[in-house]
């Protein structure tokens, strides 16, 4: 019995390296997007939408809409993110979205705290803006301790954006620190696995 069962050990082992896969985060997020961002099927929804062709001016109307939701989530992550600013800062009074078809750019911007221009204290090879917008597994709302409700919880939303990105710019300015921050990232070689 112990021979037959080495013998069949044996000759699996060595397909297990072709078998299993360990992949990075950054890895799996690209090749299960559905994991983090839904899918990347069209799908149809009643939905809210702000109407500006109606004879009335512009209004919010509930309509049949056919999407991509990973798309629809990308968009919805940076937006969440803006959004969170305003739990941390209630002088906040907006956030600006601005869609442009032409470029395919979508630029998302809030008058709310401050992102700290510094280096963060526990790596000082990074950037705070740089750890909030491109490291995974980075969130100031992991202290399940505080009051408030916010839309990231887990550290993947703005970075989930910026992978599925060809291109996308953080900036910022901080007047603590007296410094402003720019950073862009590009993300080119996702174009090739679509």
């Amino acid at each position: 019995m112990a021979s037959s069962m080495n013998k069949f050990i044996g000759n699996e082992s060595n397909k297990d390296e072709e078998t299993y896969q360990l992949l990075e985060q950054f890895d799996h997020i690209l090749k299960r997007s559905e994991t983090d961002i839904s899918s990347n099927k069209p799908c149809q929804e009643k939905m809210w939408i702000l109407d500006e062709k109606g004879e009335e001016g512009l209004k919010i109307i509930k309509k049949e809409m056919t999407y991509v939701s990973d798309i629809y989530k990308i968009f919805d992550e940076i937006l969440v993110n803006a959004a969170d600013n305003k739990q941390s800062d209630s002088t906040m009074t907006s956030i600006e979205i601005d869609i442009n078809q032409e470029k395919s750019e979508i630029k998302i911007c809030n008058d709310g705290r401050d992102i700290p221009v510094r280096k963060w204290a526990q790596d000082e090879s990074i950037y705070i803006p740089t750890l909030i917008f491109g490291k995974l597994l980075t969130s100031d709302n992991f202290n399940d301790d505080q009051k408030g409700v916010t839309g990231g919880r887990n550290g993947y939303g703005a970075k989930v954006t910026n992978i599925f990105s060809t291109k996308f710019i953080v900036e910022t300015c901080s007047k603590e620190y007296k410094k402003s921050f720019k950073q862009v990232d590009y993300f080119y070689f996702y174009l090739s696995i679509i």
